[in-house]
């Protein structure tokens, strides 16, 4: 038997009032998901335990179940593992995204709106250059800073200590004062950083030809997810499991390197709306029927980008590319095998709100021995109707696996 988890990161929604109030799963062209759902078995899962936000690190940890009270030490050291960073006991690691705020002259930062988390999607190539002329000016003993991919980074603050810094995604169109980081925080370091990161970027070249493309700049630090190095437990040790994960997110394969998982490189995956889906579909094939791993777990970001965009035109697209690009190859180069799929979010980002929220997400778990026939659809709606709810949601894994 085979088992393929398929992750929307994301993907769940509200009514929107454009979309004669359906969610973007409801509006979107899915036969895939139609085909699925109406053999699967339909749910809600809740994967963010109550009293924790709503990150993708503890939401993709639930759905991989392990149970984010006992396992979650923070995002960016996840991200480390993946870079490669071997942190200390006494480091601490922080997400240093590179962000978008207003350009006004003569304002103090603490005036300027925070634009865009991801600085216009900008490309890891780009980032790396912009990262570096901080580097140059910022790194010292305390303070170390390594390239991830896209707009995501990281810092390594030595000696540091845990602390609580506002994620930018929550606060786009927000003048960014009350949330830089705190006086009181390193000695006022972390908020030095980011002023001064500006005048750093805002007129680097790439900034320039950014502007005169049109595009968004990338002209600030933005630190936030602060953590210590992360101890989790083997999933093949956990499952007897031979497991794989498929993911352009440095989130992901830190996950996968913590839990002893491989980590299937796929060219061309960015993380972007137009990521290689036909790439990450062959390539679970590949490591399920020619490598002979168990499990693969494939993890598509562009839904979540999209939600944070504000843009659900972006968002139903990414959700038709999710069905027709990954899950339609999936199928047909899994006719013949036996196999059990679950197809599911990591939390919601719904359009209203541009970041996540903490609702139960709708799941549904494909087996193909088995012919159910059933009139339902893959959506939030259709899930709440089955009265199925699993609450913890890092035990929804478990109804996968039938263990």
């Amino acid at each position: 038997m085979k088992y393929i988890i398929v992750l929307g990161d994301g993907m769940a929604d509200l009514p929107i009032k454009e979309l004669n109030n359906q969610t973007p799963l409801q509006a979107a062209k899915t036969p895939n998901m139609d085909w699925l759902a109406a053999r699967s078995e339909l749910g809600l899962a809740h994967t963010i335990p109550e009293g924790m936000k709503p990150g993708s690190d503890v939401a993709n940890l639930a759905v991989l179940g392990y149970n984010p009270a006992q396992y979650y030490s923070g995002r960016s050291p996840l991200e480390a593992l993946s870079i490669g960073v071997d942190m200390k006991p006494t480091d601490i690691a922080l997400r240093t995204n590179i962000i978008t705020v207003s350009d006004e002259d003569g304002i103090p930062f603490g005036e300027r709106t925070i634009i865009d988390h991801s600085s216009g999607e900008i490309s890891t190539e780009d980032a790396e250059i912009l990262l570096n002329a901080c580097r140059e000016e910022l790194e010292n003993d305390e303070f170390k800073f390594y390239t991830g991919t896209s707009y995501r980074h990281l810092c390594i603050w030595d000696k540091g200590s845990v602390v609580n810094l506002a994620q930018p995604h929550d606060h786009l169109e927000e003048k960014a004062g009350p949330y830089l980081p705190d006086e009181s925080i390193a000695g006022g370091a972390f908020r030095r950083m980011v002023e001064m990161s500006f005048e750093i970027l805002n007129h680097h070249p790439i900034n320039e030809k950014r502007r005169a493309e049109g595009k968004n700049v990338a002209n600030a630090l933005w630190f936030w997810g602060a953590g210590t190095r992360p101890a989790l437990d083997s999933f093949e040790e956990k499952t007897g499991l031979k497991g794989a994960m498929i993911s352009a997110v440095d989130l992901l394969k830190g996950i996968a390197v913590g839990t002893g998982m491989k980590v299937v490189q796929v060219e061309g995956a960015n993380a972007l709306l137009e990521t290689n889906y036909e790439g990450k579909a062959q390539a679970a094939l590949d490591v399920l029927l020619k490598d002979n791993y168990d499990f693969v777990y494939i993890h598509v970001e562009a839904p979540d980008e999209m939600g944070h965009q504000g843009s659900y035109e972006r968002k139903i697209k990414a959700i038709e590319y999710i069905d027709g690009r990954l899950i339609g190859p999936l199928l047909a180069g899994l006719e013949g095998e036996e196999f059990r799929m679950l197809v599911m979010p990591d939390h919601p980002t719904p359009i209203a709100v541009r970041t996540h929220t903490s609702d139960p997400v709708p799941f549904m778990i494909y087996d193909s021995r088995k012919e159910r026939k059933e009139i339902q659809f893959y959506n939030e709606e259709d899930a709440a109707k089955t009265g199925l709810v699993i609450d913890p949601g890092y035990k929804t894994v478990n109804r996968l696996l039938e263990i």
